[in-house]
């Protein structure tokens, strides 16, 4: 069957137009304006409202393998295309860690047939696996994932030998989570001997995973790629100070030449700041962590400014019981992926940010930047990876959340918009009100 999508306002490659889509074979077949339905066909009117190319976000922590009682692919993808998000990669640092191409397959396996999302899994870096970095097949993965400050497991790159190899060698990108592992820990020694290790509370988290931290760590990291020429993505920078390291501009110049370096930030740091924490605890507790008013206002004008190329999640879910462990011994993360979305639009509403900007920032640039096969775009030919925004206000609620860990840091908001179809490679998997179907998510491909 056919589906056509007629009176659209379609939005795509900086610029919104009023028009048809017509899905065919899982691809978008024709853009235009007055198509006719023809016999059979499916329609949907969509009444002047947004469509826009599926999120594609580049950075998850869906928990499976082996922390499956927090999320799991099945789970966490569900919450994602209820939340406009059709592609997602995921990180290593699961129970086992994918350290090798044998971990990789096996994490690609297990998504066949579960995920309700296009997927990717990154290959994670630790200090003994170069070899493994080395013979990574390029089109199996988005990048190599390094942790340049403390992770799960044997995920700590802190060695400087390994570290400058896997700049020097990596086939992929390397995407990079920076805070320095040191400053963290003698930061957070001082803490202890002035409040006691009772005395710790959430409201101290940005001082104990400092601004400093980050910078000195995304400085060795830069350092590192413009040495090695290497492809560098790093992830969700938290703070004003990072970003006058960092080169403003488009990542795809007129002349065809691409970025090297390139940044992103995500929803929670844009939507939060040090106020909350008094309000919402160790539920906004993550790493790095949520920052004061004045990163959040410069993290969204460098949005907007292209000094930062992408908008992710860093969806982490924890259980509820896990969070509301004393400060400490509480996991960071929290789950994102449902609202992410309905979240960056809300600063469309807000007047800081255009339709046009979230749609680069969530689909386009992650699509550029990780090579990734004819999707992220309405383009004739790409996979009908698609998102209908409703105009309608949508409040948070506990019983609405789809990811296993059952809660959100959004309840009790409200959005000015929510998503009101979704479609996964041709397919509708959530109405507006619930999922259909079953789970049609593709490998991602890689076109390298």
């Amino acid at each position: 069957m056919t589906t056509l999508i007629t009176n659209a306002r379609l939005v795509n490659e900086g610029r919104q137009f009023d028009g048809d889509l017509r899905i065919e074979n899982g691809r978008i077949a024709a853009i235009g304006s007055g198509l006719q339905a023809r016999a059979g066909e499916k329609v949907v009117d969509a009444a002047g409202r947004w469509l826009l190319p599926g999120m594609i976000d580049d950075q998850v922590h869906f928990r499976e393998p082996g922390l499956t009682h927090k999320g799991d692919i099945a789970s966490e993808s569900a919450a994602a295309v209820a939340g406009g998000l059709t592609s997602f990669m995921d990180m290593p640092n699961t129970n086992p860690p994918t350290l090798d191409a044998a971990a990789l397959e096996a994490k690609y396996a297990l998504a066949r047939g579960r995920a309700w999302g296009n997927h990717g899994f990154y290959l994670g870096a630790s200090n003994d696996n170069l070899e493994a970095v080395r013979a990574l097949d390029p089109r199996s993965a988005p990048g190599i994932k390094v942790f340049m400050g403390a992770s799960t497991g044997n995920m700590l790159v802190d060695n400087p030998e390994t570290l400058d190899g896997i700049f020097r060698e990596a086939p992929t990108p390397i995407i990079t989570h920076c805070e320095d592992t040191p400053t963290i820990d003698r930061t957070l020694a001082e803490f202890k001997a002035k409040y006691g290790e009772d005395g710790l509370t959430p409201e101290m988290h940005p001082d104990i995973r400092s601004r400093e931290a980050c910078i000195k760590s995304t400085r060795l990291a830069l350092s590192l790629a413009r040495k090695h020429g290497t492809r560098l993505h790093v992830l969700h920078i938290s703070t004003a100070d990072e970003l006058a390291l960092f080169q403003r501009g488009p990542l795809v110049h007129p002349d065809g030449a691409r970025k090297r370096i390139t940044a992103e930030t995500c929803v929670h740091f844009l939507r939060f700041d040090r106020a909350d924490y008094a309000r919402l605890g160790n539920l906004i507790k993550c790493n790095p962590a949520i920052k004061d008013a004045s990163d959040r206002e410069a993290l969204i004008k460098a949005l907007v400014d292209d000094v930062i190329d992408v908008l992710a999640t860093d969806h982490a879910p924890h259980t509820l019981e896990e969070k509301q462990k004393p400060f400490l011994q509480a996991p960071s993360g929290l789950p994102l992926v449902q609202y992410a979305l309905l979240a960056a639009i809300e600063l469309v509403h807000e007047k800081r940010m255009d339709i046009t900007r979230v749609v680069q920032k969530t689909a386009h640039a992650p699509a550029q930047l990780f090579d990734v096969r004819e999707r992220g775009y309405l383009r004739e030919g790409y996979w009908a990876d698609l998102v209908l925004v409703d105009d309608e206000p949508l409040t948070v609620r506990r019983e609405d959340v789809l990811s296993k860990c059952g809660w959100s840091p959004f309840e009790g908001t409200t959005f000015r918009s929510r998503i009101g179809a979704t479609w996964v490679n041709g397919r509708l998997v959530w109405n507006g009100r619930e999922l259909i179907g079953t789970p049609a998510g593709q490998r991602l491909e890689f076109d390298r």
